[in-house]
């Protein structure tokens, strides 16, 4: 999941909403105390949450369906809620919601396992707990042979151990446990010591050459071994298979922005706490990245690279290839690293990145989602999982075209190279304006008498087959986006 939908509103919301007024600042207050406190009260599952629930709180599901006692951490589940809460309580400075964070926090606690970050879900029901390996309970019995990294972790001896950085779970987690031990002034032990744990794990889980893997799934005491993982520049391979080859050696990841979100949070790792190996580790991930961009005539990134930094097949339909959507992860994660650390070396591969991603735009500022090795024809597959260059009969669970946002990474890039050291990281004022009051005031007009914003869909039920409550579902996505828009509102300048 790597973008929120659009806001929701019903009908009747949007019909009575036509001649907007300007919403007052009380309103919007109670708009969010509403609508964090149904979260907390109704939806909530020992503090935790899922991606779809009923309006009662009885059906929930994620990726996967939620049980009773089943939370789900992959955004924009538990650590998305708790972010929420967390720009709520700046925005309005209401303690209850700093309240409603540190629950979802704490629900995240019991769910770190002893590898060091989260799966994908968290059990809480004592049965099915026993099949994960959690920190407040477990005791690892599978150690880390020589070479480590990804030739032992992929084995998934340790199935219950798995530590997902993969649809950004474990670095998500991470991210708003940071937040809020900081604004908790790093008093609350269990969450305090939960952020060390995890840090230090995903650390000594990043390989030399500066990226990680999709997941592991012990407790790494330290780094994977350079004579296994040399350090080496990206190279194409002479020949590639086309068809899917079943042997998972890329380690190195950029999928699903692994590599990038890794790094992310080890850049705001050093903002909270000023760790210098917090910041060495997300330098080294700058480096990676630079590493990683494949020679010219395609001087953009794949995938996923193995050991010899040559990208290689993951699943079915991800196959040796220049990949619009990460190459623009990348791009975004170095300006990022430039933000923080002011060092222009992460700068170096954006200009002939940008060029050539240019020149590979589709009709409608669009990017395909692969590029052949050496032709840079668009690839597709077709239902079966065939390579093909025709887009017209692809899969349907799957993006293989994305919008370019090429344009909008250069101007940054341009500003970053103009703007003073001390202006790196400022981020633009917000200021107040019709359409973000209109927003604002349609939803108002949309959340329920309870502090729901409700929608047709549908959820399944523990035994997994779908439900359609008459009175609609909620989502975490539109909860959050909401809570955005209003957040966002508090905090600009009339």
């Amino acid at each position: 999941m790597r973008t929120f939908l659009p806001i929701v509103f019903s009908a009747l919301a949007l019909s009575e909403c036509t001649h907007a007024q300007e919403p007052s600042r009380a309103e919007v207050s109670a708009t969010l105390l509403k609508a964090t406190t149904f979260f907390h009260d109704r939806i909530a599952d020992h503090g935790g949450y899922a991606w779809v629930s009923s309006v009662d709180g009885k059906y929930r599901e994620g990726e996967g369906v939620c049980g009773p006692g089943t939370i789900w951490i992959q955004p924009p589940g538990t650590p998305t809620i708790g972010m929420a809460f967390l720009d709520v309580f700046e925005a309005s400075s209401d303690p209850i919601h700093l309240k409603h964070a540190e629950a979802c926090a704490l629900a995240l606690v019991k769910g770190q396992l002893l590898s060091g970050g989260w799966n994908y879900r968290i059990e809480f029901d004592p049965a099915k707990r026993k099949e994960f390996t959690y920190r407040d309970g477990g005791s690892e019995t599978a150690k880390t042979p020589f070479p480590g990294g990804w030739d032992v972790w992929k084995k998934r001896q340790s199935k219950g151990n798995i530590t997902v950085l993969d649809d950004d779970t474990t670095p998500a987690a991470l991210r708003f446990l940071m937040r809020i031990d900081e604004k908790m002034k790093f008093a609350n032990k269990p969450i305090h010591e939960a952020v060390e744990y995890a840090l230090l794990s995903l650390v000594n889980a990043q390989y030399p050459v500066g990226a990680w893997s999709h997941n592991y799934d012990r407790f790494p005491t330290e780094p994977p071994d350079a004579k296994h993982y040399p350090v080496k520049a990206g190279s194409i391979p002479q020949a590639w298979s086309r068809t899917w080859t079943k042997d998972f050696t890329g380690c190195y990841m950029l999928n699903d922005r692994i590599t990038q979100n890794a790094i992310a949070t080890l850049l705001l790792a050093h903002r909270i706490y000023g760790d210098k190996k917090h910041l060495e580790a997300a330098e080294r991930g700058g480096k990676f990245l630079a590493l990683a961009q494949l020679p010219e005539p395609q001087p953009a990134w794949a995938q996923q690279y193995n050991r010899d930094m040559q990208p290689v097949w993951d699943r079915k339909f991800e196959p040796p290839a220049i990949t619009g959507l990460e190459s623009q992860d990348a791009l975004e994660a170095l300006l990022n690293l430039y933000r923080e650390t002011g060092n222009k070396v992460h700068l170096e591969p954006i200009p002939k990145a940008l060029a050539y991603l240019k020149k590979c735009e589709l009709p409608e500022k669009k990017l395909a989602r692969f590029y052949e090795l050496k032709t840079n024809k668009p690839l597709y597959f077709t239902k079966d999982y065939k390579i093909t260059y025709d887009k017209d009969e692809v899969p349907t669970h799957y993006g293989f075209t994305f919008a370019s946002h090429l344009d909008t990474i250069e101007r940054e890039y341009r500003r970053l190279l103009d703007a003073k050291p001390d202006d790196l990281r400022k981020a633009p004022g917000i200021k107040r304006s019709k359409a973000l009051d209109e927003a604002v005031v349609e939803i108002i007009k949309a959340q329920d008498a309870d502090g729901a914003w409700t929608e047709p869909g549908t959820v399944r039920s523990p035994d997994g087959k779908k439900v359609t409550p008459k009175e609609g579902v909620v989502k975490s996505e539109t909860f959050v986006k909401n809570v955005e828009t209003l957040c966002k509102w508090l905090k600009a300048e009339k």
